[in-house]
């Protein structure tokens, strides 16, 4: 049975850039030589500029020197992958690669030209970077909120482009329900996903907030926070359910005194109370009946 190839941006990068196939390589290497110097252009360094809508916001100093290093003794690989806008390329793929060579003091640097839409620029962006794993959670999340709001797709076209399962996007997505502060700590590696996404199960930021710090301080595990969550958890049910028994005790109280006053003036009582205000609601039915009820209040002034 034949395998079904995956369609879509999803298979990989390599999906971008048309390839022969291998038995066209091996009859004609000259062919796939020229048409490689072709596809390749060395363009100014300072004519290409970062995509703003990158999903990547963070760059390792130490692994950018690292690579700009590797980049002195064998040059860059691997093309960027650009589009011309007009009076610059902006970068679609390896804003990684353009950053070292700047600081490897590059002059000019190897390009593939592409006419892409907005859409599948910010598509190649994601999928480079969580391919490589360069994102971390919070950026990665970001990224695949742009797409669903900016682009309109649904979770599982998502999940498809970028060959993850929707599960894993719907994972990714819920660390921005998280507090600012805790997504921040995320962001500066302060905790992990993994301790995030426990953390999801309190619902008040400050209490969130609050046990990010304490996870950082005491570098504590993520099973470790999962019994804590549980445990506070556990005892917000219990406090949950010795409020709900207070309350009914108090609207019972209140049936009860209701059902008194209208023993005693003979219609309908409802009695509206909140903490230590409220206000008692008599019904009447005709001109003689509020006459009456009048009279009766009068009679128990005096």
């Amino acid at each position: 049975m034949a395998v079904k190839r995956r369609s879509g941006l999803g298979s990989g990068l390599n999906e971008l850039i048309p390839q022969k196939n291998k038995s066209s390589e091996e009859k004609d290497v000259s062919r796939e030589t020229k048409a490689k110097e072709k596809a390749e252009t060395l363009v100014d360094i300072n004519k290409v500029e970062p995509n703003r809508e990158q999903p990547r916001k963070h760059f390792d100093e130490d692994s950018l020197l690292e690579l700009s290093e590797s980049i002195k003794q064998h040059g860059i690989i691997s093309p960027i992958l650009v589009q011309n806008r007009d009076d610059y390329y902006e970068i679609v793929a390896g804003e990684r690669r353009w950053r070292a060579a700047k600081m490897a003091g590059l002059k000019e640097v190897p390009v593939i030209i592409r006419d892409f839409t907005e859409q599948e620029i910010m598509e190649i962006a994601l999928i480079e970077n969580v391919q490589r794993e360069d994102l971390n959670a919070m950026e990665e999340a970001l990224g695949y909120q742009q797409l669903l709001d900016q682009f309109h797709l649904k979770q599982d076209e998502v999940a498809e482009k970028v060959s993850k399962s929707r599960t894993a996007i719907t994972n990714s997505l819920r660390l921005l329900k998280l507090d600012k502060r805790v997504q921040q700590m995320v962001r500066d590696d302060l905790i992990t996903a993994g301790h995030a996404r426990t953390l999801l199960g309190i619902s008040d930021n400050e209490k969130q907030y609050q046990l990010a710090q304490e996870i950082f301080d005491k570098k504590m595990s993520v099973r470790e926070v999962e019994k804590l969550v549980k445990k506070i958890q556990a005892g917000k049910d219990t406090q949950d359910k010795k409020e709900t028994l207070k309350d009914n005790k108090v609207d019972a109280i209140y049936r009860e005194l209701e059902n008194n006053l209208k023993e005693i003036t003979g219609t309908k009582v409802n009695i509206v109370h909140k903490k230590n205000k409220g206000k008692i609601e008599i019904e009447y039915y005709s001109q003689e009946e509020l006459d009456r009820l009048i009279e009766m209040m009068r009679s128990i002034k005096m």
